[in-house]
C-alpha cells in the first residue's frame, strides 16, 4: 500500500501538464497499484490535476534536466497542419534602438515561468472551446455588423481588447480599441501592424486555439534551457522571428533585422558568450566561387581581376602566399588554393565579424548586402546570422572597452583597419528558435515554424535541412562533423556572387543509409529515401 501511495503522488507531481485538476486520490491509487502489479494501463484517460504554477515548473526542470542529462530529446508535442503565415514582401520590423521605451525581452531568466501561466491560460481557451473563427470581409475603424462582433470576441479571448469591447453598445463596432488590439496582434505574430484585418492577418487570427497551444508547449523546454545562465546582460537571435535583441538588466535596448539559415542550411541553437570581435576581416572564397567565377575571369582576361578586388591566393589554407601569375589556371585545381578577399566595402564580412564559441561553427557578422534587411522573409544565409546596423550592437558589446565607441567604429569601417578585439566583459548569447515566447501584457507571440521543429523534440542542437533527417528519423543533430574556418565561410558566402547571380548550383549530401550520394532538387529537397547523419553538404 505505502508503494501504491507513493507512486500516486509521482503521477500527480509528474503529470501535471496532462491529468485534470478534479483527479481523483481513488483514480489514482488505481492507477499507481495497476503499475504495481502490472496491469495494462495504455488506454487510462489522461486527465489534469491541481497544481501550482511553481511545482509545475519544478517539476518539469527536472524532468528535463534528466532529459538532457541523458542526452534526449524532451517529450514530442504533436502539432496540426494548421500555421501561422510566412511573412513576405517588404520587412514588417525595423532595427533601432529601444533603450527609453521599457520593452521586455522575448527571453528573460523568468521566461521558464511565463510561459507556464501562458500555457495555462491557453488550456482554459481551449477547454472552454476556443475562439471563433473570423470570417472573410472587409474590417476598418468605425464599421458595424455581426462580423466585427466575432472579430472582437476573437480579440477578447485571447486577451487583446478588454471585456467592454465585446459588451452593450460597441458589442459589433469596429472602435479605437479595436484597431489598437489588432495591431498588437500583428505585432505579436511579425505582421505589419496597420490595424486593418488583411489576408494575412486574418490567417493568423483563424490558427485554432488548439494548435496555439501546441505551439507553446513545443516551446516550453526550450525557454527553460535558453534561460540558464542569461546574467544581466545577454543577446538573443531568435531564428524563427529574424531578429536580434541586446538586453540589458531586464529592459530591450536594441532590437536588429537578422538574415538566417534559409531551410536548406537552418542556423543551429547556440548558448555561449561572444569571445572575440573582428574589425574588417578576412573574406575567405569558396571553391565554387573560385572555380566557377574567378579562374573563368582570370583565363578570359589576367590576373588584374584579383588585385583589383584585393583578393590574395595562398598555397592551401594556412599555407604561403603566391604570385597568381605563376600559376597555370588552365589545370589548376581550384581546391588547391586559398584565395582571401582583403578587408573592404565589397567584403561578404564587410565591417565586423562577432565570434563565440560554437561547436557547428557559425558566428554573427555584417554585410555587403544590406537591402536584404528590408525584406520580410530574411532567411537567405547558410547559418550564419547577419546584423542590421551592426555597428550599434558592436557599441553595446564592447561598453567602451579599450576605449572603443561608436565614432572608432565608424572610423574603423572606414579605415578598413584590421582589428582583433577580445571581449573582456562578454554578454551571454542565446542563437535560439522560439515560435512562441510569453509578452509582458498577457497573450503570446508566434512565429512560423520555419524548419518544420516543432513537435520533434527540438531544443538545441543542429537542424538538418527541411525534409531531411537522420537515419533513426530525428530531424537535428546534437554532435556536428567539425568543419574548418574556411569551409564555414565558404558555405557562409555561397550565393554572394562577385559576379552577379549564378544559376545552376547542386549541392550533395553523404547518406548514412548507403555510401552513394542524395542530390538536392532545385527546390532543395531531397528524395524521401534519403537520409542524412549531419551537415556534410557541399556545393558544387
Amino acid at each position: 500500500m505505502f508503494s501504491g501511495l507513493h507512486l500516486a503522488r509521482k503521477l500527480l507531481m509528474f503529470s501535471g501538464l496532462h491529468l485534470a485538476r478534479k483527479l481523483s486520490l481513488a483514480r489514482a491509487l488505481s492507477l499507481a497499484i495497476a503499475v504495481v502489479i502490472g496491469l495494462p494501463v495504455l488506454h487510462a484517460p489522461v486527465v489534469k490535476a491541481e497544481m501550482s504554477d511553481d511545482a509545475v515548473e519544478a517539476a518539469k526542470k527536472r524532468k528535463l534536466k534528466r532529459l538532457m542529462k541523458a542526452g534526449k530529446a524532451p517529450p514530442v508535442v504533436q502539432q496540426s497542419e494548421n500555421h501561422s503565415p510566412v511573412v513576405k514582401g517588404k520587412a514588417t520590423t525595423e532595427t533601432e534602438v529601444l533603450v527609453d521605451q521599457s520593452l521586455a525581452p522575448m527571453l528573460s531568466p523568468y521566461g521558464s515561468s511565463a510561459v507556464l501561466i501562458a500555457e495555462d491560460k491557453y488550456v482554459k481557451i481551449v477547454e472552454s472551446g476556443g475562439w471563433p473563427v473570423v470570417p472573410k470581409g472587409t474590417y476598418k475603424k468605425g464599421g458595424s455588423g455581426e462580423k466585427v462582433a466575432i472579430l472582437n470576441q476573437r480579440l477578447f479571448s485571447e486577451g487583446y481588447l478588454r471585456q467592454e469591447g465585446v459588451e452593450g453598445e460597441f458589442t459589433e463596432i469596429y472602435t479605437t480599441a479595436t484597431k489598437d488590439a489588432v495591431t498588437r496582434f500583428q505585432r505579436n505574430h511579425g505582421l505589419t501592424a496597420s490595424g486593418k484585418v488583411d489576408g494575412a492577418t486574418l490567417q493568423a487570427l483563424n490558427v485554432p486555439a488548439a494548435d496555439r497551444l501546441a505551439t507553446i508547449r513545443a516551446n516550453i523546454y526550450r525557454i527553460e534551457e535558453y534561460s540558464k545562465g542569461l546574467g544581466s546582460r545577454y543577446i538573443v537571435v531568435n531564428v524563427p522571428a529574424q531578429q536580434i535583441e541586446t538586453v540589458s538588466g531586464g529592459r530591450v535596448f536594441s532590437r536588429h533585422n537578422a538574415i538566417v539559415g534559409r531551410p536548406e542550411r537552418p542556423t543551429p541553437v547556440v548558448m555561449t558568450a561572444i569571445s572575440d570581435i573582428n574589425f574588417n576581416p578576412y573574406w575567405n572564397a569558396p571553391p565554387s566561387i573560385i572555380e566557377r567565377d574567378l579562374i573563368p575571369k582570370m583565363l578570359s582576361g589576367s590576373t588584374d581581376v584579383l588585385r583589383s578586388m584585393n583578393i590574395k591566393v595562398f598555397q592551401g589554407f594556412g599555407g604561403p602566399e603566391i604570385d597568381p601569375d605563376d600559376v597555370d589556371w588552365k589545370t589548376a585545381v581550384a581546391d588547391d588554393y586559398h584565395f582571401r578577399q582583403e578587408p573592404g566595402g565589397e567584403n561578404a564580412m564587410a565591417t565586423a565579424k562577432i565570434n563565440f564559441s560554437s561547436p557547428f561553427g557559425i558566428y554573427l557578422h555584417d554585410t555587403p548586402e544590406r537591402h536584404l534587411f528590408q525584406s520580410g522573409g530574411r532567411f537567405y544565409s547558410s547559418g550564419c546570422v547577419r546584423v542590421d546596423k551592426v555597428a550599434i550592437l558592436l557599441n553595446w558589446i564592447l561598453q567602451g572597452q579599450d576605449g572603443i565607441n561608436p565614432t572608432q567604429i565608424e572610423e574603423l569601417a572606414q579605415s578598413l583597419e584590421r582589428r582583433d578585439v577580445k571581449v573582456v566583459d562578454a554578454p551571454q548569447l542565446r542563437v535560439a528558435y522560439l515560435t512562441a515566447w510569453p509578452t509582458s501584457d498577457g497573450p503570446v507571440a508566434f512565429r512560423e515554424d520555419i524548419y518544420g521543429l516543432d513537435g520533434t523534440g527540438f531544443v538545441v542542437g543542429q537542424p538538418l535541412p527541411v525534409g531531411e533527417a537522420t537515419a533513426s528519423g530525428e530531424r537535428f543533430v546534437l554532435q556536428p562533423v567539425p568543419r574548418q574556418v574556411a569551409a564555414v565561410e565558404a558555405n557562409e558566402a555561397e550565393g554572394f556572387s562577385l559576379f552577379g547571380k549564378r544559376a545552376g548550383k547542386q549541392a550533395t549530401v553523404v547518406s548514412k543509409k548507403s555510401d552513394g550520394k542524395c542530390k538536392i532538387d532545385k527546390n532543395g529537397k531531397l528524395p524521401k529515401n534519403c537520409k542524412v547523419r549531419a551537415l556534410t553538404v557541399t556545393i558544387n
